[in-house]
């Protein structure tokens, strides 16, 4: 493992790590943000948040509960607040919330100080995945897959503007780390109009 994560860093063909730049993972929920995201950052030898664990410590409140108590703006100023915090620290992977880069702040602080990207899964994929659990606060409604199928074609223009956009599909989470490395290795920063 040591010796992977030392060809990749010594490489130096990885422009977001050797900018030293934030790797933020955004997409829908269901995507596979938090378990992509541990499994790269373990490669790259990197620090691994989850900005909903963050929140959550935050708050001393379960997400759910933020949305139930305090509706889903409160939540999402919350949001902002942590995410700003992870991004003024050392470079890392980051999971993020599956609505934070709709919010145009969030999005643009996460595109100024992180390379973006954008887990991109199908409606399939993604309610194999979430529909194992029902903890999701947006998914608690009475046709949660058409809920689920809304959210992503609302959200998939905005989730576009992530710097790389990697297939997040149903199988083996470490073809999509390994998809993600060789998107890194091919990212060249540009600018955000």
């Amino acid at each position: 493992m040591a010796e992977d994560r030392t060809s990749i860093l010594k490489t130096g063909t990885n422009e977001a790590i050797a900018a030293g730049r934030t790797i933020a993972l955004v997409g829908l929920m269901g995507a596979g943000k938090s378990t992509v995201g541990r499994r790269l950052a373990n490669k790259l030898g990197r620090p691994f948040f989850d900005s909903d664990d963050e929140i959550e410590k935050a708050a001393g409140l379960s997400v759910s509960d933020i949305f139930t108590m305090h509706g889903e703006e409160e939540f999402r100023r919350g949001e902002y607040k942590v995410l700003a915090r992870l991004l003024d620290g050392e470079p890392h992977v980051l999971a993020t919330g599956g609505g934070a880069y709709l919010n145009p702040l969030t999005r643009d602080l996460m595109r100024e100080k992180a390379v973006t990207i954008w887990l991109n899964a199908d409606l399939e994929t993604l309610w194999k995945r979430v529909s194992k659990r029902n903890h999701r606060p947006l998914l608690k409604a009475p046709n949660p897959k058409d809920v689920l199928s809304n959210l992503l074609y609302d959200r998939i223009p905005i989730y576009e503007l992530a710097d790389i956009t990697v297939p997040s599909v149903d199988g083996p989470h470490s073809k999509t780390v390994e998809a993600i490395l060789t998107a890194l290795q091919n990212w060249t920063p540009k600018s955000h109009d």
